[in-house]
């Protein structure tokens, strides 16, 4: 499919822009445009700028996303905070969690803070990567609307939980793992559905047990919660399907329990009908590693982990072993002075976005 790239900058001021239109504080839109924005420059395109109408805006103008964010401390040690969000906008709220556990763990070598009634926080591997800049590992993970059925089952009560972690190294890139507990998250599956491609055989499961392919049909019926997505390892047990439903019930558990959150139907997003907030939950983990080791040797540790890994013997066939954050790395390298990729889908929903909200300055970007 036909792209154009958008610079970042452009798209940055675009943002942060349309966001203050919407009611969002100039501080806080530059870290919700910040967190969408790295998402691309890393390839995470399912989670990047796509996300700013259909996730952010729309839910805005449904009421059930607050634009003035109230991060209110509930309970706090040297070492671990709960955070309530009231369900303001969830990357503000998690760059602050993640930056308090940052500086807990500068004092203490750890830190963690775990959030309530927060909101859809964006590109996960953004946290861990604020650690990463501190010679520290980051961890978070969050749950979500019920998308993933438990092994056996067809009917849709986990999120697809990520859970991420970055870790610094002696290379140009971290060490970054950011995945879903399900084959597939549905910003994926968005992805597939933007591009008119049908997903791969296993993602999706309906209520008779059967695989789903057709992109948009998945997309109706997982709303229609006539369907849902397989954890990792796919349908039933015979690939492991037990392990990713177990991992996303760990971070089910730590999203909701440690701080009183909710969880599992709780977080439909609907009551009696009507559309309600979505009351995430999240935990963030910042570990000194100065506290261990000096850093520049467990720096040295790690690279040598993951460059040997990489020159290790490779399949028939294959010239190359990655490790995680390697690809997103060169991504980047290719997207840096190129931009963001749009699709003519993604280019027609940021022209009405103009029009929307009064920013005829940025439409020829998007023409």
């Amino acid at each position: 499919m036909k792209q154009k790239h958008i610079p970042f900058s452009v798209i940055e001021d675009f943002i942060n822009k349309i966001l203050v239109k919407a009611g969002v504080t100039a501080n806080d839109a530059k870290i919700v445009g910040d967190v969408l924005i790295k998402a691309d420059k890393y390839g995470f395109d399912s989670h990047g700028v796509n996300r700013l109408k259909p996730i952010y805006l729309d839910r805005i103008k449904d009421g059930i996303l607050d634009t003035i964010t109230n991060f209110e401390i509930i309970r706090e040690s040297p070492t671990t905070a709960v955070i309530d969000g009231h369900n303001g906008l969830g990357h503000v709220i998690s760059y602050n969690s993640m930056k308090m556990a940052i500086e807990k763990a500068k004092t203490y070598g750890m830190g963690m803070v775990a959030v309530r009634h927060s909101t859809h926080y964006g590109f996960a591997g953004y946290y861990p990567l604020m650690a990463v800049k501190e010679d520290m590992i980051g961890i978070t993970g969050t749950n979500a609307r019920p998308s993933i059925a438990p092994t056996f089952g067809i009917e849709n009560m986990l999120g697809t939980n990520p859970l991420t972690f970055g870790i610094p190294t002696d290379e140009p890139f971290p060490f970054l793992l950011d995945c879903a507990t399900s084959i597939a998250q549905r910003g994926k599956i968005e992805l597939y559905a933007r591009e008119g491609k049908d997903i791969p055989k296993g993602w999706v499961v309906d209520e008779s047990g059967n695989s789903i392919t057709n992109a948009d049909e998945a997309l109706d019926k997982l709303s229609a919660e006539t369907a849902a997505l397989t954890p990792l390892g796919g349908i039933g047990d015979e690939t492991a399907g037990y392990k990713g439903y177990g991992y996303a019930t760990v971070v089910e558990i730590l999203s909701a329990a440690l701080q009183q959150g909710s969880f599992l139907k709780m977080l439909l997003g609907k009551k009696d009908g009507e559309k309600i907030p979505y009351p995430l939950g999240h935990f963030f983990i910042a570990i000194n590693v100065s506290a261990f080791i000096d850093p520049a040797d467990f720096k040295k540790t790690t690279g040598d982990i993951l460059r040997e890994l990489r020159e290790s013997k490779k399949m028939p066939g294959q010239n190359r072993i990655f490790t995680a954050g390697e690809k997103e790395y060169e991504i980047w390298l290719e997207r840096k002075d190129k931009g963001a990729p749009f699709t003519e889908l993604l280019l027609q929903e940021f022209r009405e976005l103009c029009a929307s909200y009064d920013l005829p300055e940025f439409l020829h970007y998007f023409e």
